[in-house]
């Protein structure tokens, strides 16, 4: 088996992983992405990316190249009234311009441009089709991983610090004995895709979530198809499938009739995609040698679309604390726990914001107690329109945004390349 070494080992090659390579690689740092699919083409995975990430996008200089992406722009988020009109509860183009709208962009797209800019840094491996399968251990410190490429060669990679961005079902967290806390969740969420009508292009895109009785539908909008999330009670996946396809159709129709004239696109159970929903967080994100980060330190229900831009300020985050100690090859527990003490509140308060939301929109809706909004929330939502944008601003932002490290910060393709000078922030 053959052995090598990095200076950072990053497992997965998501947005928290990529988005950390190039943070550690404009840092100076030597770092190493594994990621075990050979592209990042697949459907379904988180595609909102909020203002903060924007703005981010910006602070490293590549705005214009974000831009340049196939995206659509969510402008608002809406609720259905009983007498069919909707209430808006979240105005997103109510925040200061040009922050003030979410960007629908395909994941794989915006790896993909972190994987190209990372790979212009001489500090930087991309190395795709390679699992990190276990960790090494050196005495009681995390030394590297074990990987698995797809042809079945196996390794090591010994560095000074790994980092887990291995998702929500994280092998290197199990590896390491370190268990989330698990929260109740009422629901899972199955995907699919209809195609847009030539006249519904181009239309600004508001979000409105369609609930009756124990289901739900929402629709993302995008460029030349509608992306859907039908929301059931957890554990319906083996009903909704035994039922077939007709029957899902018949489901999807009667919540959105405006759809009715293209469910015939879903052609078998096969094209609709299960999300079992998880919301748990670690109570230590780190070891001697390892720390855990995004949805391997902290999985996120789909409630908000905040999973993707949490993972990325974990990220930024962990660049900025960790660049110089890495740079000393001198990274301590110390370090490592900083890292958990800037990130954990703010996971902390969008996850108990999350609980509510399910205990508020979803247990009694599921339980077959109402159907449709809370009217308490539809009353606030007209009362009280400041609340549009201070619910806008929560999501789009967060708790706590992150800004680039004065490291990373480039000025737009084109222009001066030096780093621009790092904006005053909290």
């Amino acid at each position: 088996m053959s052995t090598e070494r990095t200076g950072v080992l990053v497992c997965g090659g998501g947005p928290a992983g990529m988005m950390l390579g190039l943070l550690l690689a404009r840092a100076g740092v030597a770092v190493t992405v594994l990621e075990k699919h050979g592209d990042f083409l697949r459907d379904f995975r988180g595609d909102t990316v909020h203002p903060a990430t924007v703005r981010l996008m910006d602070e490293l200089g590549l705005g214009d190249r974000f831009q340049t992406l196939p995206h659509s722009r969510l402008g608002n988020v809406s609720l259905p009234t009983p007498d069919g009109g909707l209430v808006r509860i979240a105005d997103f183009t109510a925040l200061p311009a040009p922050y003030n709208y979410v960007a629908m962009v395909p994941q794989w797209d915006l790896l993909d441009l972190l994987a190209r800019e990372a790979g212009r840094e001489p500090g930087f491996e991309l190395r795709m089709k390679t699992e990190a399968v276990g960790l090494v251990r050196d005495g009681g410190k995390v030394a590297g991983v074990r990987y698995r490429t797809a042809d079945g060669h196996e390794g090591e990679i010994r560095a000074e610090l790994t980092v887990a961005c291995d998702g929500r079902h994280s092998a290197l967290r199990r590896d390491a004995g370190l268990v989330p806390k698990e929260f109740p969740v009422p629901f899972d969420v199955w995907w699919f895709r209809l195609p847009k009508k030539p006249e519904e292009r181009g239309v600004p895109a508001g979000l409105t979530p369609i609930g009756r009785g124990a289901e739900g539908l929402l629709a993302l909008d995008r460029d030349d198809y509608y992306q859907l999330a039908y929301f059931a009670p957890k554990g319906s996946d083996p009903r909704l499938r035994a039922e077939g396809v007709e029957r899902f159709r018949e489901r999807v129709a009667r919540l959105r009739p405006d759809l009715a004239d293209r469910v015939g696109h879903i052609a078998s159970m096969d094209e609709v995609f299960t999300l079992d929903v998880k919301l748990n967080r670690l109570r230590r994100w780190y070891l001697d040698g390892l720390l855990l980060i995004g949805d391997a330190a902290h999985a996120m229900s789909p409630a908000g679309g905040v999973g993707i831009n949490l993972a990325i300020q974990d990220a930024v985050a962990a660049a900025t604390i960790l660049a110089e100690p890495l740079r000393r090859h001198d990274v301590s527990l110390a370090d490592l726990a900083a890292v958990q003490r800037r990130r954990r509140p703010p996971t902390v308060i969008v996850q108990s914001m999350q609980r509510l939301l399910q205990r508020v929109m979803f247990e009694r809706q599921f339980a077959g107690k109402r159907s449709g909004p809370p009217r308490l929330l539809l009353l606030f939502g007209r009362v009280f329109p400041r609340i549009r944008v201070g619910a806008a601003r929560l999501i789009g932002f967060g708790p706590r945004p992150e800004h680039a490290p004065a490291f990373a910060r480039r000025r737009p393709a084109g222009t001066d390349s030096a780093p621009v000078e790092e904006a005053q922030h909290g």
